[in-house]
């Protein structure tokens, strides 16, 4: 495993000067891939914050890695006058609070834009920015449910499984923030004006829905849950117990594939002819489940590792950190003591860096609002009327 203890700024957003309102969730994952993109990130946090809801320890908070840190009391005018300042020197603001927050701050985006007709003021919420559920509080979970994802994701007969956090918060969220944003800074090249970005985990999950509205229009899906091709319904298509209690994943969905998995799992070669005759899928389950129950997990992970047979074992996080294919690619890092996914995607030329704890110039005040042209004297009144913490 990759060792890093140091952040070097590079990569193909270097250059590029972010405010990030500092919240949970979303945003501060938009933060840490944008730092680590080479994007100078200024996190805007209250007196004292932190990772307050996890209690996560400093050295592993990447909610804050990356970042430069600067406190500011908000509710101040001198606070929302400082905040305004930064935003005239920005590429970016982004920021997750509710519907209006900003806009009772005084720090909307029509505020902002007054005073940088080139900034993109980038805002994630759970619902949206209006509808009927705007102001309604939620978590990952709420959004998926009503993007109909949550429906599809499990077993025939069981319940809706929660796949973790990753779908509406980090996939819905996260990764549509930071293409708005992209897609934004690309359009302001050209025409050089900013413009606020609405992303929403709702949008977002439900985007991700799209193969699955078309699959249904085709006729090819239906809404029972774990009867699909995709959702654990196929016998070729889902994990299994194995000898020792633990699981591999299979998914050889071609036919080729198939006929690899039965050649050397010892199938009965007849299910090759008849993969997609749901008839058989009964008998077909139940002998891949008893033949999956005579090896160990890592015994058919090496019988079938260097084939295209889409046999998979089924890791916990600290045994994915460790696999030799991984390892190979250098997917995690260890910085600062810590194992954690490297920055992704990588690039030929302009590479990213892991993000490390805040130094401590990144986290002197002094230093920070430097760089947007505050003179010590400014600073330092700042600090006697408490607008920001030194």
């Amino acid at each position: 495993m990759a060792k890093q203890d140091a952040i070097t700024k590079s990569g193909p957003l270097a250059g590029l000067t972010i405010i990030e309102m500092a919240g949970l969730g979303p945003v501060p994952l938009a933060g840490l891939m944008l730092a680590e993109m080479g994007a100078t990130v200024v996190r805007i946090e209250r007196a004292g914050a932190g990772n307050a809801f996890l209690k996560v320890k400093p050295q592993y908070d990447l909610d804050r890695h990356g970042r430069k840190l600067l406190s500011v009391n908000l509710k101040s005018d001198a606070g929302k006058a400082l905040l305004l300042r930064l935003a005239q020197k920005a590429d970016v603001v982004m920021e997750g609070f509710r519907p209006g927050v900003m806009e009772r701050l005084g720090l909307g985006p029509d505020e902002c834009l007054a005073q940088n007709e080139g900034l993109v003021y980038a805002r994630m919420t759970g619902f949206g920015q209006d509808g009927p559920l705007a102001h309604t509080a939620g978590h990952d979970l709420t959004y998926l449910a009503y993007s109909g994802a949550l429906h599809a994701i499990g077993a025939k007969g069981g319940k809706p499984v929660p796949p973790l956090n990753l779908v509406a918060d980090y996939g819905g969220g996260t990764m549509f923030l930071i293409t708005g944003i992209l897609a934004a800074l690309f359009e302001r090249a050209k025409s050089g004006r900013g413009q606020v970005v609405d992303a929403a985990m709702i949008d977002g999950a439900s985007m991700l829905c799209t193969p699955f509205f078309a699959f249904m229009a085709s006729g090819f899906w239906n809404e029972k849950r774990g009867t699909n091709l995709l959702d654990s319904g196929a016998p070729f298509y889902d994990t299994y117990e194995t000898g020792d209690r633990r699981h591999v994943a299979v998914a050889c969905l071609e036919p080729l594939f198939f006929a690899e998995f039965i050649r050397l799992t010892e199938l009965p070669a007849a299910f090759a002819a008849t993969q997609y005759d749901q008839r058989t899928w009964p008998e077909m389950r139940k002998a891949i489940e008893q033949r999956m129950k005579e090896k160990t997990r890592d015994q058919w992970a090496a019988l079938t590792n260097d084939s295209d047979a889409c046999v998979a074992p089924v890791l916990t996080f600290t045994e994915a950190a460790s696999h030799p294919h991984n390892l190979h690619r250098g997917t995690h890092l260890e910085v600062n003591g810590m194992k954690r996914p490297a920055p992704a995607p990588r690039f030929s030329r302009t590479a990213s860096n892991a993000a490390a704890a805040p130094q401590a110039a990144d986290r002197d005040p002094r230093a920070v609002l430097a760089d947007f042209g505050l003179s010590s004297d400014e600073i330092e009144a700042l600090a006697r009327s408490a607008t920001i913490t030194l």
